[in-house]
């Protein structure tokens, strides 16, 4: 049905627009997808459909705008509004979840609920609420081995819903361990519903499923599909299905636009399924595929390495990104021999740039995983560069990361009563009392640690025991890495007792003893951390409360819908990027593939990809890294590709390098 649009909108907005985004923006009834490639503007164009819909007289009321989170929603509708109609502040905008509250708000007695207010539980108070019902079930009697604890409960509950996969499907593929505890675990999520029944409680996932609840009772149903006429949704590749099955309930009518882009879903881990983008033309019928191919941010060289990089995925609907501005600097791949190596390389580059007039705030570091900036951050710390680090724990902060730390610790300095009072309570059976009476030994005695274990229970004290003994074991160990291997043993057992995530931890515990290796003794690995502390805030680091000029290091997955003039994307090797863990699931490597994507999309002007040569691993030590697999299907006109080589001191008397070569030289 051709769009009812006023000559007064076409006039004053619509030349603004290319033809795509027109084309997306005078839209009018029956099922869109738009397919909005990465800095093509979607939200522009989200935002002059709302502006343009209102402006033909749709009322405000009746439009819908779902978004993932409601800062976007608002800002959509006051910027619409600002285009010159003001009621398009009166736009329905927010989030699945606020949506849903809204609706169930409206209509309680019809859903079934009482009088009495209603309170939704954040995670942490949902996962109280779990701990509740869990110890009430006697676990410790009715479960084999170790029974989950209430996140990873959690959990499996929320994976099961926002999947629409039983509980015994989500125990199997990701907590096979927990197989022979399937009907205990099931129990427990069972008593956890009703006990938020009696109490009149709803989690988030509730929220998802009391609306499509609505959605499918007829007298409701009605209410609703007739009231929002015009239904539009941001970011549809990062649904989930419970998300997909309430849009397809929620749009009767066909009168809905998903805009989206299926090669930037990276968020499987969280339930978001792709297929859900790709399923959208076969749920509504007659739909109109609209796709946003011209990239406002990039240059075109960029843009061919990112072409280059997705092409290969067999499920994603064809696309490639074109920009106006066609000269510009290829990307640059560079082998760095080792993390210290590559931080050289990333320090002095950063320095080159904003000494050239580029601001810190436009130039990023992004990394598949947290742990992957660690070197970097020290580094960045004793150059005096200010950064802000965004996505997951710096690693200090992290607890298993201070335990180990904590017991390095002590062996550097056994009368740290503050390690010590960490360390100590490790030990299953050890509380406060018990650990503050050994401190009070170590710290008033002359025996000094050596007396300890006496002061311990009986039942205890081989276990206090053994620690004491391999932290004297350590003390004698140079260089750090060393020390640490052997105090990391000591708590590799502690990890799996108190880590459902044991494994990823241990991921982190292997790359604080690859950190180490560059330092000669432990007290001086302790000591530079001390100084320089990677877990410091922005403001501790070097910048003032003021101070907007700083560097962004940033896992990819937080990275998404930024951008940066300068990018470096950092250990793109295989088995980081795409994970070791990806490589079995097809799903999972092509999800892994889209992060890649996601990652040099974000570049503006000059883009980096560094890969490690040497990788320190804790089984094998120093292992041989290799490029990502992906890097392999870029076009090689498409991309520079350097290796760092050491740098050698100039003889006296010799000519010196050019000041920029001095810190990395590099040859093609």
């Amino acid at each position: 049905m051709p769009a009812r649009c006023s000559g007064r909108f076409v006039e004053r907005y619509l030349a603004d627009l290319n033809d795509e985004q027109r084309e997306a923006v005078l839209h009018d009834d029956g099922p869109a997808l738009v397919l909005a490639g990465a800095g093509t503007g979607k939200t522009r164009t989200l935002i002059y459909r709302l502006a343009r819909l209102v402006d033909d007289g749709i009322p405000a009321g009746s439009i819908l705008l779902l978004t993932f989170t409601r800062k976007a929603a608002a800002e959509m509708i006051t910027r619409a509004s600002a285009l010159g109609d003001p009621r398009c502040a009166a736009v329905s905008g927010g989030t699945f979840h606020s949506f849903a509250w809204n609706v169930i708000q409206r209509h309680k007695g019809q859903l079934g609920f009482g009088a009495d207010p209603l309170t939704i539980l954040d995670t942490s108070d949902a996962e109280d609420v779990m701990q509740i019902v869990r110890s009430d079930a006697n676990v410790k009697r009715r479960a084999t081995g170790r029974f989950p604890q209430k996140g990873v409960l959690y959990n499996i509950l929320s994976a099961s819903i926002n999947r629409a996969q039983p509980v015994a499907d989500i125990v199997q593929r990701h907590y096979p361990q927990q197989l022979a505890n399937l009907d205990v675990i099931v129990d427990v999520l069972e008593q956890y519903r009703s006990y938020k029944r009696r109490h009149n409680l709803l989690d988030y996932d509730d929220l998802l499923l009391v609306l499509l609840e609505a959605l499918r009772t007829p007298t409701l149903s009605s209410s609703l599909t007739s009231t929002y006429r015009h239904v539009m949704v941001d970011e549809y590749q990062d649904t989930n299905a419970l998300q997909h099955a309430i849009v397809t309930s929620l749009a009767p009518h066909g009168n809905i636009m998903v805009v989206g882009d299926d090669a930037q879903s990276i968020y499987g881990f969280r339930g978001a399924d792709v297929r859900n983008i790709h399923a959208f033309p076969q749920s509504f019928s007659e739909c109109r595929i609209i796709r946003l191919e011209r990239n406002y941010r990039s240059t075109q060289p960029i843009l061919d390495f990112c072409n280059d990089v997705v092409r290969p995925s067999t499920e994603l609907f064809p696309k490639e990104l074109v920009s106006d501005v066609v000269d510009g600097d290829l990307p640059m791949v560079v082998q760095c021999n080792d993390d210290a190596q590559q931080s050289a390389f990333l320090v002095q580059s950063i320095l080159e740039y904003h000494d050239q007039g580029t601001p810190l705030a436009q130039m990023a570091v992004l990394f598949r995983s947290s742990f992957q900036s660690f070197d970097l951050e020290l580094d960045l710390s004793r150059n005096a560069i200010p950064f802000r680090k965004v996505g997951g724990l710096r690693f200090a902060e992290a607890a298993h990361v201070k335990d180990l730390l904590a017991l390095l610790r002590i062996s550097v300095n056994p009368r740290d009563t503050v390690a010590w009072n960490r360390i100590l309570q490790l030990i299953e059976g050890v509380g406060s009392t018990t650990a503050s009476a050994i401190i009070a030994h170590i710290s008033t005695t002359n025996d000094g640690w050596q007396g300890a274990p006496e002061v311990a229970r009986k039942a205890l004290r081989e276990a206090v025991k053994a620690l004491i003994d391999v932290v004297n074991e350590a003390r004698r160990i140079e260089p750090a890495s060393e020390r640490l291997r052997v105090l990391a043993e000591w708590y590799r057992p502690v990890v799996q007792r108190r880590y459902e995530d044991a494994a990823r931890r241990w991921r982190d515990i292997d790359a604080v003893v690859g950190m180490a290796a560059s330092h000669g003794s432990a007290s001086a690995f302790l000591a530079d951390i001390a100084l320089d502390p990677p877990n410091a805030t922005v403001d501790e680091i070097q910048a003032s409360p003021d101070d907007d000029d700083v560097l962004t290091l940033s896992t990819i997955h937080s990275a998404k819908g930024l951008e940066w003039r300068v990018v470096f994307v950092i250990g793109v090797n295989d088995g980081r990027l795409p994970s070791a863990r990806s490589v079995d699931s097809a799903s999972a490597l092509e999800e892994e593939r889209r992060l890649l994507y996601v990652a040099c999309t974000r570049a503006k002007q000059y883009l980096f990809i560094t890969y490690l040569a040497t990788i320190q691993t804790w089984e094998q030590g120093a292992a041989i890294g290799d490029q990502s697999r992906f890097l392999l299907d870029v076009v090689e006109q498409h991309f520079e590709r350097f290796t760092l080589i050491e740098e050698k001191v100039p003889e006296p008397n010799t000519k010196p390098l050019p000041p920029a070569s001095q810190s990395h030289v590099i040859s093609s």
